[in-house]
């Protein structure tokens, strides 16, 4: 049987995992919201859907699995909200489902450790929109659904090294601090893997192994590039946009090994040390 993946909402990870299913003979269909984005996506290799985001999807009923990376908005999910009778319709014949959360559904723990059991406590409205999303979507009778809690993503073009070379980047110091990470290229093995190994219902959490403080991550990219150290600015005196702010109310370590265990997955890039300076290797900027 032919394995047709739709992406709805074929943004930056949906794209990575498209690169590493492609060579594989799968069919791949994205949607774009615009009938201008057709050309770009068919240039990858991807079969384009155009979808206002309103009304049923076409071509939803020839999908065999499905990934779903558009966020909630202020009035709920609005996937969720257009196409879950849809869903629901075509759910028994879906032989996989993903959707693409956030670990800020954990909200804060003063730097702890949290894994998919940690109770969903999140502080910010972009966390709490995600838990509303994750339980919605869980609602969707006989959804073949597989949820994964992404870490902050970096990768190609999402690397600091072009601020860090414009000079500027800022390294950011709040006591305390760590993020969790993973690199877009990991997130695509991680669904891949799940692909592979279907488990309806269960939940991962998609990062690294290394939680760091964000200042670090600047210092090696400075490091690596053979640049000076940008200065340290203190959290508090620091101008940030709210978005940006959003994320340092929140401090955790993630634990990954749930991925590791059920699914198999070695990382490519287990710290954002291997992950820089594979970026710096392969393209010269991040």
């Amino acid at each position: 049987m032919s394995k047709t993946l739709l992406c709805i909402g074929h943004g930056y990870s949906a794209q990575a995992l498209a690169r590493h299913l492609l060579p594989r003979g799968w069919r791949i269909l994205g949607t774009t919201r615009h009938a201008d984005g057709t050309g770009a996506l068919a240039e990858t290799g991807i079969t384009p859907l155009v979808w206002s985001g309103e009304g049923a999807l076409p071509k939803l009923d020839t999908a065999t699995h499905l990934l779903i990376s558009a966020a909630p908005g202020p009035k709920g999910d609005p996937v969720l909200a257009e196409l879950g009778q849809q869903m629901a319709d075509i759910a028994p014949r879906l032989a996989w489902v993903g959707y693409l959360s956030t670990t800020a559904v954990y909200g804060d723990h003063g730097g702890g450790w949290v894994d998919e059991d940690t109770p969903l406590t999140p502080a910010t409205a972009r966390g709490k929109a995600r838990v509303r999303a994750e339980a919605g979507w869980a609602a969707v009778p006989h959804l073949p659904l597989h949820i994964f809690r992404l870490a902050g993503i970096y990768g190609p073009g999402r690397g600091p090294f072009a601020k860090v070379r414009a000079g500027t980047a800022r390294r950011i110091v709040k006591p305390g601090q760590v993020f969790s990470r993973i690199h877009v290229d990991d997130i695509a093995r991680v669904l891949a893997a799940s692909i592979a190994r279907p488990d309806p219902g269960a939940v991962y959490n998609v990062c690294d192994d290394d939680p760091a403080p964000p200042e670090e991550v600047i210092a090696e990219a400075a490091r690596l590039l053979g640049l000076p150290l940008p200065p340290a600015e203190p959290y508090d005196a620091a101008e940030m946009t709210p978005m940006a702010r959003s994320f340092y109310a929140e401090s955790k370590r993630v634990r990954n090994d749930r991925i590791k265990r059920d699914l198999g997955v070695r990382l490519l890039y287990p710290d954002y040390r291997a992950g820089l300076a594979a970026l710096l290797a392969e393209s010269g900027a991040g």
